[in-house]
């Protein structure tokens, strides 16, 4: 933590409590020597983490918040407001529209209803709670949500809670929502959701939306985005036509799931959920005999399934969104395309390497992820796991994922597997995520490069 971040947070929490200094005085809670102890312990136990923040761990999705989030987080604490209710948080309400405002705003919806959440997951529950009380059958039976087998495993969870049926749409090769299936179960008139996830945790690839909203001209089906992931990339301007056209189709979605906890620079949890019909607040309608009575307007609790949530994360968002606006071309943008560049650069140096195989598609977004060149699936599994902690000794932290033999060029195994044959293999994986990876792509690639010389002796360098 810089001198300046403890500065600037200092400066500005005396200028929050002077709007409270007409208040009688009441004297902080002293924490004494005890205290020091025990923050000394706390510090000396979160030395028990990967280095997230660093370049060098480019492993799972975790992307350091800005330091204007922290601050404004940390400043907001010392109010403690709960957004539940404008009584419980009057300030951080406001922000909070103002911020859901400004993501709608990015996906050009003009009209919305939309909150922030703990994070996907529930905001992906209120989308389908919302969905499975406006599809039915004829018969008024709730009809089932579609997603393909790439989408997040919460959503066949979340489905299970509020009691729809569930359909998993395979993939194609490239990882996306095989269109040809999905068409063929619509035409059952069974389908009263689609979900396409705009950035799989796994891979990264973007759903073909705009070809999910040409389907939907002709079956009567509302479209959920799960853009948890990669929502933000629809700033970007170096994505490729394809994928450029699915984000350009998110203004015709019925409902939008992102996270600006990954994405977004902010802290845990942040999740938003956005619906394009503002009608949907009918939906919420509640009249509870204990909620706050100190306001006759309007208050994000009677739009959300939550009830309690941290005024500070809505102050962290709005802060870090004066500061980048969500602009093409602006700084927040450039850090994203930069992700995506270090992605693309990272599979070429893969796909000329001769130790690995690398996918059939490009990276879509800032995911990357390759298999180890061996004689069977079951060798490369093994000779992953190798290099992953080979990496770790080098300072360099990647992530495993099991994904299937199919999305993989030059596939060697399929000569001696069933064509039908469904197996994964273990691949490494890298997440791009944060804006200096393209400056240390060098770095990361010396220290993979070395891994796999120690574990890969055999093969010619």
């Amino acid at each position: 933590m810089s001198d300046e971040f403890l500065k600037l947070l200092t400066e500005s929490q005396r200028t929050l409590d002077e709007g409270f200094a007409h208040l009688p005085p009441n004297p902080a809670t002293p924490l004494g020597e005890a205290a020091s102890d025990i923050l000394q312990q706390v510090a000396t136990r979160l030395h028990d983490n990967y280095p997230y923040a660093h370049p060098l761990y480019a492993g799972q999705m975790l992307k350091p918040p800005h330091p204007i989030a922290r601050a404004a987080y940390a400043l907001a604490m010392s109010v403690n407001p709960n957004n539940h209710a404008l009584d419980g948080g009057r300030a951080s309400s406001a922000m909070e529209v103002e911020a859901v405002a400004a993501l709608a705003q990015m996906f050009h919806w003009p009209h919305h209803l939309g909150h922030l959440s703990s994070g996907g997951t529930f905001a992906n529950l209120e989308a389908l709670w919302v969905t499975g009380q406006l599809t039915h059958t004829e018969d008024g039976e709730p009809k089932a949500v579609a997603a393909s087998d790439q989408a997040h495993y919460t959503h066949s969870r979340i489905t299970g809670v509020l009691g729809l049926p569930f359909v998993s749409i395979p993939s194609d090769d490239h990882g996306r929502m095989d269109l040809t299936i999905l068409e063929s179960l619509l035409a059952t008139g069974k389908i009263g959701t689609v979900v396409a996830t705009l950035g799989t945790t796994a891979i990264g690839s973007v759903d073909p939306l705009d070809q999910i909203v040409a389907l939907q001209k002709k079956y009567k089906f509302r479209i959920h985005v799960d853009a948890a992931y990669g929502g933000y990339f629809t700033l970007a301007s170096n994505l490729s036509l394809e994928t450029r056209a699915a984000f350009d189709a998110i203004l015709h979605a019925d409902s939008i799931v992102i996270d600006p906890h990954k994405h977004g620079l902010q802290p845990y949890g942040c999740g938003c959920i956005l619906f394009r019909d503002p009608a949907i607040g009918r939906l919420y309608k509640h009249d509870s005999p204990y909620t706050y009575f100190s306001s006759k307007e309007l208050h994000l609790g009677e739009i959300s399934l939550e009830c309690s949530r941290a005024g500070a994360t809505a102050v962290a968002l709005w802060s870090t969104q004066q500061l980048l606006p969500y602009k093409p071309g602006g700084a927040f943008a450039q850090g994203l395309e930069a992700g995506h560049t270090a992605a693309l650069k990272l599979n070429q140096r893969l796909a000329e390497s001769p130790y690995f195989l690398t996918p059939i598609s490009s990276p879509q977004l800032d995911i990357v992820f390759w298999a180890v060149r061996a004689p069977t699936p079951e060798a490369s599994s093994a000779l992953a796991q190798q290099i992953f902690d080979e990496s770790a000794r080098h300072d360099l932290h990647l992530a495993l994922a099991k994904l299937p033999m199919r999305f993989f060029q030059q596939n060697s195994w399929k000569n001696i597997l069933p064509e039908d044959d469904q197996t994964n293999v273990t691949c490494l994986r890298s997440v791009l995520m944060k804006p200096e990876h393209l400056l240390w792509l060098d770095q990361l690639w010396q220290r993979l490069e070395t891994a796999s010389r120690i574990c890969l002796p055999a093969i010619p360098q």
